[in-house]
């Protein structure tokens, strides 16, 4: 199974669940601190595992990192309460709510704590890190939505989250990465409509589980696990398929809710933001092809056949490049004369 759990994780997960929609539909702030605060318990007992360090470590570092930024969604809360009854929101509160929301999204700036804590989990509970966690923050965050804060936060997302995945080594860590650009994605289509917004978190959250869930089957938590399996060449074609509509290639089904973001962006003149989200994507699809085209070769280099080409065509190949790097000597010779 995907997740092998017992009955007590099954009733954390009903927790986490509930919790979520506490949350949502609460009809005050508190309401959806305590929402926020009984998911955070909910889902430490998931992320821990006494049998693996590395689960206990990430499941503490949770918990540290989303209790500071529920301290100061309370403080945020407690303040406005007290000190202004009317409870209207300018700029700087706003802006105050949404960092304390992105803090617990791992948004960018606030994002250095989600890969750690993305390496120390099983691929089950990286799968609710990557999908379910963000959708309580996500709706909150559409309540009190501050446009010229945002936008610069999901600039710094894509940009950030395509830059942080060179030499990486372990897909946890990439997949991290990957969930922090597209979190750009997904607070650029809260922006445009919650409607665009729900069916992209839709799309994103498919793609990821079948990669986790592929990943889980497989038991890989590094790339050169990927280009070392002996797998069928179908198999892995499958695996890439969902690698290139994970970063946005089209024709693949992960390219339709972006390009409709794109459409949105031309259409209001935000070029210059098209452009980085382009840019952005590129460099996810580059550390996707990466895998591909080193595990297809690696295959490739595995076939008899092949092998037996190479033996006998190598020395051809040899004396046709020595005769052209000759052929460059001599027209240099001849240029200087």
């Amino acid at each position: 199974m995907f997740f092998m759990i017992n009955s007590n994780k099954m009733f954390f997960m009903f927790i986490l669940f509930f919790s979520s929609l506490i949350s949502i539909s609460a009809n005050s702030w508190m309401g959806c601190w305590i929402g926020l605060e009984i998911n955070l318990l909910s889902f430490i007992p998931l992320i821990s595992n006494n049998k693996n360090l590395m689960s206990t470590e990430a499941s503490l570092k949770y918990f540290l990192v989303q209790s500071i930024a529920s301290i100061n969604f309370l403080f945020i809360i407690l303040f406005k309460m007290f000190f202004m009854k009317n409870f209207e929101i300018n700029n700087l509160f706003s802006i105050m709510i949404n960092s304390s929301l992105l803090m617990k999204m791992g948004a960018t700036p606030f994002h250095f704590w989600f890969p750690n804590i993305m390496e120390g989990m099983n691929w089950f509970n990286c799968f609710i890190l990557m999908s379910w966690q963000k959708i309580s923050p996500m709706i909150l965050l559409s309540y009190y939505f501050n446009n010229e804060f945002i936008m610069i936060i999901m600039i710094m997302n894509v940009i950030i989250g395509a830059l942080s995945g060179f030499n990486q080594t372990s897909i946890r860590k990439l997949m991290a990465f990957s969930s922090i650009n597209n979190l750009g994605w997904l607070l650029a289509a809260m922006m445009i409509s919650e409607n665009l917004w729900l069916m992209y978190f839709i799309f994103y959250t498919f793609l990821i589980l079948i990669t986790c869930f592929m990943f889980f089957l497989l038991n890989v938590y590094y790339i050169n696990q990927i280009i070392n399996l002996n797998l069928n060449i179908l198999l892995k074609i499958s695996l890439f398929i969902n690698f290139f509509s994970l970063g946005g290639l089209p024709p693949f089904l992960g390219f339709f809710p972006k390009w409709m973001i794109i459409n949105y962006l031309m259409y209001n003149n935000l070029y210059l933001i098209n452009f980085i989200f382009l840019m952005s994507s590129l460099i996810m699809l580059f550390f996707y092809i990466r895998i591909v085209y080193l595990s297809i070769l690696l295959n490739f280099f595995k076939l008899k056949w092949f092998k037996i080409y190479i033996k006998n065509n190598m020395f051809k190949y040899i004396n046709m490049f020595s005769f052209i790097s000759f052929s460059g000597l001599i027209f240099n010779t001849l240029y200087f004369m």
